[in-house]
């Protein structure tokens, strides 16, 4: 009998309460929500996908965004709710909430465990005041450690997110930062270096970020400290105890289907990619109308199946498997290859094909000598 792999469900809350001048992601700074309109359409949309699934086991759920922590407790335990009645979960479902720690929010925190998130993601992005205006964030380096505390006693996993490599940050002042968070840390932590990205607020604007050498140096820095504090890299920005890592960006990086649902998200299902309307009026508008927003839809081309499995695969340090491997064959170039095993940037062995450090360091030409 065939074995069907689980897979993820992703639920993309597109509003904010204002938007951070770094960030690229499909959000809405606004001031009042329809949350009743809002709960009925994403329902709607779990009960369309449903119907296209069946057998199917969901090993995990995200709700992303924006900001999902301003949803309704309520809305999150309709939604939760729903997928364990359409489909068969997994005993041990991973459910993740990103929130962000000012004391609103955190005041939740009760709410969103009793709805049925188990394992929460703060954006916490700074341990310094000045950093998190710099980053045009609302809290302060003090909500953020009372809502950390919180959530350590509120939920059974927690993660939180630094963005490091700003303007002016010296090593030692990371060093100092990172090693803070080292402190404070559960069993999973993931760390951004700063990206200035088309379309931001950040775009606009002259932002000093580290050079080249710079950057390599910090990020070492960041993988030597993390290492040694039992939280090693496995993947590229994320760091875990073994077995803590987040199950469902695992799906992602390992070549795994996943619903997407919410304005502008993204899915990979039976064979298909599939993208929601981007504009939150839009999206609305089209699950009222038909029971769905689905934008666009087609079969993944096998080739860009192949090259999306190398790409994903080699940002773990586990890398591709023998059976993933196996099935990205076809895009690999043998004497690329043969170049970066020689250069040490990759390993080729019974375990499969992954980066070693250095690779990972340079992933992107790395990529460019492998693919065909």
């Amino acid at each position: 009998m065939l074995r069907v792999k689980p897979f993820g469900i992703y639920i993309h809350w597109p509003f904010c309460l204002s938007k951070c001048p770094y960030c690229d992601f499909n959000s809405h700074a606004v001031a009042q929500v329809d949350h009743r309109r809002w709960r009925a359409a994403l329902l709607a949309e779990l009960d369309h996908f449903a119907t296209e699934t069946p057998g199917r086991r969901p090993g995990s759920i995200f709700f992303g965004g924006g900001t999902p922590s301003l949803m309704e407790p309520d809305t999150i335990a309709a939604l939760i709710e729903a997928a364990r009645g359409h489909w068969s979960c997994l005993p041990d479902l991973e459910v993740t909430m990103e929130a962000n720690p000012t004391s609103v929010e955190a005041g939740r925190f009760q709410a969103f465990r009793a709805a049925g998130v188990n394992r929460l993601s703060l954006g916490i992005q700074a341990l310094d005041d000045e950093a998190l205006r710099f980053l045009g964030r609302r809290h302060s380096a003090t909500e953020a450690l009372t809502a950390l505390e919180l959530a350590r006693t509120t939920f059974e996993r927690i993660s939180f997110d630094l963005i490091y490599a700003r303007p002016g940050q010296t090593p030692a002042q990371w060093q100092d930062e990172l090693a803070r968070a080292l402190v404070l840390a559960g069993n999973h932590l993931s760390l951004y270096q700063l990206t200035i990205e088309d379309g931001t607020a950040f775009s606009h604007q002259t932002i000093a970020i580290p050079e080249d050498d710079d950057a390599v140096a910090l990020f070492e820095t960041t993988q030597a400290m993390t290492e040694a504090a039992g939280l090693p890299a496995y993947e590229i920005s994320n760091h875990a105890r073994p077995g803590s890592e987040c199950r469902h960006n695992l799906t992602y990086w390992q070549g795994g289907d996943w619903l997407g649902i919410g304005p502008g998200a993204h899915g990979r299902l039976n064979g298909e990619a599939m993208t929601q309307e981007r504009s939150p009026g839009d999206w609305l508008t089209n699950v009222e109308r038909h029971g769905h927003a689905t934008a666009t839809r087609e079969k993944l081309d096998p080739a860009a199946r192949q090259e999306e499995l190398v790409m994903m695969g080699l940002r773990l340090a586990t890398g591709l498997g023998p059976e993933l491997l196996a099935e990205a064959a076809d895009v690999l170039d043998p004497r690329g290859l043969t170049r970066m095993i020689e250069a040490g940037f990759v390993i080729h062995d019974a375990s499969g094909l992954r980066a070693t450090p250095s690779g990972r360091l340079l992933l992107n030409a790395v990529l460019a000598e492998l693919l065909i």
